[in-house]
């Protein structure tokens, strides 16, 4: 038989291998986070008839170059192009995208697989799941104080819609105001009204109810910059906070000469030698809410000529509160927004990084490491050369159509000429069997 058709045959099936592949991204040219492939072809085992040979020692014959017979053509690779495809907005805030380097990571329970696709949804249980295939979204959970540890092991990332953060009792509270310098010593509040100032400040028992504590400031004495302040039950039916609740802090606050804080003092002290406000929440609090020792803070406070200031008042403690909905930033930190008002950390999202990205194996719409992949280096996005996540973006495909219907050109136009090598070898080989005839 011809040598030509064993080639003929071997480029038939090439490029009907490299029209699949080219037939598959276009296929999925607009599938979420898809990456083409390519074909490339190599030549097959060579025939040899003849070896090179060395020119002759005394000058008489030049060399010889070998004699050789290609036997057709083979598929030397189809590689993934991992090039970055467009970004796509959505809105919503599921979708995700990774801008750079790095997959998300999916897990069905016992094993991780790999994947540029964040078109995710929340199943009935919470969990962030990929919408095609159901695997669940990995990453870290925070705890129940917001904090992130991204040294532990890969866990599902759930969001639990609905659920309570729970109440926290005020601990401390601290001001930064000004107190007018230029007042006068503090008679009664028809002689120096402006010598009495008055700031109020929302705290929370241990159960979660609103108090509203009220802080008068009393300028005492203007050679030694000193002021008093007490603590009261803050004005109006709806302050929260009755004199039954029994209201104990009161004390002195100490200035320069050029005005700033110097120190201050409290007739409350708690256990660890903490100036303090304490009250026991009976007044207008349900069950049993616990006595509340407030750890105060002046230092921030300045005695300037300028206008008496009410900002720079910060308390912790919150009231319970729902969670109502999320966002997840440029990192992968998913952060909740509560019905109380205040944002917590639920968790963050891991990136998979490999050495050798093309050498991951494909399984249906994800991938699974290789041995030629290297091992998964899991880390957060936007660090250590991973790139950041794109929350209400989709990654499109990178499927160049162009590209691609220039390829099928190409291929379609190998494929008929190999055809023809074929039809031609046939042509010979009939030849020579009429020459019996």
């Amino acid at each position: 038989m011809l040598r030509s058709m064993y080639s003929g045959v071997s480029g038939l099936k090439a490029h009907q291998i490299k029209m699949d592949v080219i037939g598959n991204n276009i296929a999925n040219v607009n599938t979420i986070g898809f990456k083409s492939s390519r074909v490339n072809f190599k030549e097959m085992l060579n025939q040899t008839l003849q070896g090179a040979s060395a020119p002759a020692e005394d000058g008489t014959r030049g060399g010889m170059n070998p004699q050789q017979i290609g036997l057709g053509v083979g598929i030397g690779s189809i590689d993934v192009n991992h090039t970055q495809g467009n970004l796509q907005p959505t809105g919503k805030t599921e979708d995700l995208a990774i801008d750079g380097n790095g997959f998300f990571v999916l897990s069905n329970g016992s094993q991780n697989f790999y994947t540029r696709s964040g078109a995710l949804t929340l199943d009935e249980d919470g969990n962030l799941v990929n919408s095609t295939n159901g695997l669940k979204l990995q990453g870290w959970m925070a705890d129940a104080s917001g904090n992130i540890n991204t040294n532990q092991r890969l866990e599902d990332i759930i969001i639990p819609i609905g659920t309570s953060m729970g109440p926290r009792a005020t601990t401390m509270v601290s001001f930064g105001k000004n107190l007018n310098s230029e007042v006068e010593d503090y008679v009664d509040e028809d002689t120096t009204p402006d010598s009495r100032r008055t700031a109020t400040i929302d705290v929370f028992d241990s159960l979660g109810t609103q108090h509203t504590i009220s802080i008068e400031f009393r300028k005492l004495s203007t050679a030694d910059n000193i002021w008093e302040w007490t603590v009261e039950p803050a004005p109006g039916s709806n302050a929260g906070i009755t004199d039954a609740d029994n209201i104990q802090g009161s004390g002195t606050i100490t200035f320069t000469p050029e005005g700033k804080f110097d120190s201050f003092t409290s007739d409350t002290v708690n256990a660890d030698g903490d100036y303090c406000i304490s009250f026991n929440p009976i007044g207008t609090s349900e069950g049993s809410a616990s006595p509340q020792e407030i750890i105060i803070d002046f230092s921030g406070m300045t005695q300037y000529a300028d206008p008496y200031t009410v900002d720079g008042i910060t308390a912790d403690g919150y009231s319970n509160g729902e969670l109502k909905s999320y966002s997840i930033n440029d990192a992968g930190i998913i952060t909740g927004s509560y019905s109380n008002g205040l944002t917590r950390a639920i968790g963050q999202i891991a990136i998979a990084s490999f050495n050798n990205p093309a050498g991951l194996t494909k399984e249906g719409d994800v991938f699974v490491s290789s041995p030629n992949s290297g091992i998964p280096q899991i880390g957060v996005a936007n660090s250590a050369g991973r790139g950041k996540i794109a929350s209400g973006s989709l990654e499109m495909s990178n499927v160049d159509l162009a590209e691609q219907f220039t390829e099928m050109i190409t291929t379609q136009r190998g494929f008929q000429a190999n055809s023809k090598i074929i039809t031609t070898g046939d042509e010979m080989l009939q030849e020579l069997v009429n020459l019996k005839r």
